[in-house]
């Protein structure tokens, strides 16, 4: 589990064809690498991927095709800029929200613009993950925790303050850039449980009453 809270911006050295998949080299010269040994999970751009070897100041990860055909990870090269982050400890601040690092789609720039000190970004996404995000509510876009500021259809933008530009490679993005998108995850359970996934989700007073969020029968 991640907390979308960026710990540095690395670097692809390298990526190798191996049969279906790729194994990825990154490096940073601000990340600290003293407590990441093999086996541990480090989040590139939002995808949660394991350490198969130690290079210095960076790190191998084998990405499967299946991570390559659900992510933007088949258009990285030697030279792009990654986000990064470690994976969290039991006594980690979580600034952010709970990120599990299994990207959800892909999701496209389709604006920037400048207000004030801050950069507002629109996005748009496929309409199978439009209905898992609200306004005001928590998304994961490659890799960083952020806030939702409005919700028009298949569209969604966020304000991107001066810290997240410098800390991250949000700074980067220009119209038709394409992202890591990972929602909410308490969204996803929720629709498991209150309903089938491929059902629509009708919540309304008699949902609630039986679900145990509302006044019994007996009281109203």
């Amino acid at each position: 589990m991640f907390t979308g809270i960026v710990e540095a911006v690395g670097q692809i050295a390298s990526v190798a064809s191996r049969a279906d998949d790729v194994r990825m080299t990154v490096v940073s010269d601000k990340l600290n690498f003293g407590d990441v040994k093999l086996g541990d999970s480090i989040a590139i751009n939002g995808v949660c991927l394991t350490v198969v070897a130690l290079q210095g100041q960076g790190f191998d990860a084998d990405v499967s095709g299946e991570t390559l055909s659900c992510t933007t990870f088949s258009e990285l090269v030697a030279g792009h800029s990654v986000n990064l982050e470690k994976a969290l400890l039991p006594t980690t601040r979580i600034g952010g929200h709970l990120v599990s690092g299994h990207v959800d789609g892909i999701a496209t720039v389709s604006a920037c613009r400048d207000e004030g000190n801050s950069r507002r970004i629109d996005f748009t996404v496929p309409e199978a993950l439009s209905r898992y995000i609200v306004s005001k509510g928590s998304i994961c876009i490659d890799g960083v925790s952020l806030t939702v500021n409005e919700v028009t259809g298949n569209h969604f933008s966020v304000n991107i303050i001066p810290h997240t530009q410098e800390q991250t490679i949000i700074n980067q993005y220009q119209t038709g850039h394409r992202v890591n998108i990972e929602v909410d995850i308490i969204a996803r359970y929720l629709e498991r449980m209150l309903g089938s996934a491929d059902a629509t989700l009708a919540i309304d007073s008699s949902l609630l009453q039986r679900t145990g969020f509302g006044p019994s029968s007996e009281n109203s």
